[in-house]
C-alpha cells in the first residue's frame, strides 16, 4: 500500500475527516486504558504551539497520522500515530514514523521519546518502533512509573 501512499501532510486539524480518525482512537484508548493511563491527546491539546501534526493519505483516504511533540531543543516526542483499522499491516505506520524521524532530525533533536500502552493491544506498536531502534527507557517529561506504560526512545 505504501508504494501508493499519497502523501504525509501536515495538518492544522481543523477537517471533520481527521476529528472522527482521532476520536477513534481517543475511543480505543478509553476502551484499553484506565483513565489515569491515558495520554492521548484531544483535538485542542494536539493543537498546541509545540506540536506538529501530520496526516497520511492513500487514495484520498485518511489511512494514518502521527505528530511530534518539542519537549527542548533537543528532544521530541511522538504523539498520536495510528492507523486505521483497514489500513494496518500495509506499512502506513512506517511511513508516519520514518517522516516524523526526518523531520526531529531536520529539528537537530539527538533524543525522540514516546509512551504506549503495555498491553497486547500495543504490542505491534512495540515491534515497530524496535524495528526502527527504539529502545526501553525510563519514564521522561512529566510521565511517571506506571505498569499500563511502556517508554521508549532513540538516540538520533
Amino acid at each position: 500500500m505504501t508504494d501508493d501512499l499519497s502523501g504525509i501532510i501536515l495538518d492544522d486539524l481543523s477537517g471533520e475527516e481527521i476529528a472522527v480518525f482521532l476520536q477513534a482512537h481517543i475511543d480505543d484508548m478509553r476502551a484499553i486504558s484506565p483513565p489515569e493511563s491515558k495520554h492521548a491527546l484531544d483535538l485542542k491539546g494536539l493543537r498546541s504551539p509545540e506540536i506538529t501534526f501530520w496526516s497520511a493519505y492513500h487514495g484520498g483516504v485518511l489511512v494514518g497520522c502521527g505528530a511530534l511533540k518539542e519537549l527542548t531543543s533537543e528532544h521530541g516526542e511522538i504523539k498520536s500515530m495510528r492507523t486505521g483499522a483497514t489500513a494496518r499491516g500495509k506499512g502506513i505506520a512506517t511511513a508516519v514514523l520514518q517522516h516524523i524521524l526526518g523531520e526531529a532530525r531536520k529539528r537537530g533533536y539527538t533524543r525522540l521519546s514516546l509512551e504506549t500502552g503495555s498491553m497486547d493491544f500495543f504490542k505491534p506498536a512495540h515491534r515497530l518502533y524496535t524495528r526502527h531502534g527504539f529502545e526501553l527507557c525510563a519514564p521522561f517529561a512529566d510521565y511517571v512509573d506506571d505498569p499500563n506504560s511502556l517508554f521508549m526512545c532513540i538516540h538520533l
